[in-house]
């Protein structure tokens, strides 16, 4: 019988291939993209399959700038093939970049990015309550347009300008999770549900569709890590640590975690649904669903986290 080895998902942040300030440009993605790269490689060098899953917001929002530039030039892309666009374009950035690695490292392995189809479904209330700001800001005329001609649900941003909002509905299923599965098992590294992964509901006769939602990269994480029995999710942020009371006088850094504690400051509303809260969401629901422990760290504090030394660690008890 072949050991079976443990397997960790490393779900990268936004942060991992854009960071603030900058343009955005692929050099600078690149560039960001080598430097995210230890934590994995130390995962590797442990002995865990790894799958990499990745963020995809940024690379969104520009495409559909582009999108929209040329609405009256070539046929409009739907927003489900701009995530599957990026998908692959930012699987390509990890992909080579870690394949360079590697080889530098002496560790001859395959680095295979797998396009993702994430099952929802068409029943989720979130269908009918757009929260999800996407894509570039508008002004108030553009927006109003906009919502006549493509029937489109706009908010205003923080002052900022008016933007489209889309649903987010809960992932069910990872597609193709034996594929992923599989690629681990030939002792390949696997890059798949970048960006939450590409949206689509089974109609009644069983085909899938695309449908233009957003899924959350955190809780995909989660459903993917579910779906292949890894043993430990680990997602990547721009802090060392989840905090109680953020940025408040009475901040305090939370090393460790247990499933009912998790549960109880959530409700409290201790992370925010647009921060913290997915990630602290998808380790519960990891957890709760046979997984043995979840990491939150700063992306170049994965080894560290690993140890014990800094990340929050959450476990069932």
């Amino acid at each position: 019988m072949v050991k079976r080895h443990r397997v960790v998902v490393i779900a990268l942040g936004g942060n991992a291939l854009i960071t603030e300030g900058q343009r955005g440009t692929i050099a600078e993605q690149f560039e960001n993209t080598r430097k995210s790269l230890d934590g994995i490689v130390y995962c590797l060098k442990q002995g865990y399959g790894v799958v990499i899953t990745h963020g995809n917001g940024p690379q969104v929002g520009n495409l559909l700038l582009m999108v929209e530039a040329s609405r009256n030039q070539v046929p409009e892309l739907p927003l489900e093939v701009c995530v599957a666009d990026t998908e692959g374009a930012i699987g390509y950035m990890i992909q080579q970049s870690l394949t360079n690695r590697l080889r530098k490292e002496g560790l001859d392995r395959c680095v295979v990015t797998v396009l993702t189809q994430v099952i929802v479904d068409k029943h989720d209330t979130a269908f009918s309550n757009p929260t999800k700001p996407i894509g570039p800001f508008f002004a108030r005329e553009d927006a109003e347009r906009f919502r006549k001609e493509k029937g489109w649900h706009i908010v205003e941003d923080s002052h900022r300008g008016y933007r489209r909002v889309v649903a987010s509905p809960n992932p069910l299923k990872i597609v193709e999770d034996r594929a992923v599965r599989g690629l681990l098992e030939a002792g390949d590294i696997v890059i798949a549900a970048g960006g939450g992964g590409i949206p689509v509901i089974m109609k009644e006769d069983g085909d899938l569709e695309g449908v233009d939602v957003v899924v959350d990269k955190d809780l995909a994480s989660s459903v993917l890590a579910r779906d292949i029995k890894a043993d430990c999710l680990i997602m990547i942020t721009g802090v060392e640590h989840v905090f109680l009371n953020f940025k408040q006088p009475n901040e305090r850094a939370l090393n460790a975690l247990t499933v009912k504690e998790a549960e109880r400051y959530l409700k409290e509303g201790h992370f925010p649904p647009g921060s913290m809260g997915p990630k602290i969401q998808a380790a519960i629901n990891f957890l709760n669903w046979g997984g043995e422990v979840a990491l939150i760290a700063a992306i170049d504090k994965v080894k560290e986290a690993l140890g014990g030394v800094t990340g929050t660690k959450i476990t069932k008890s």
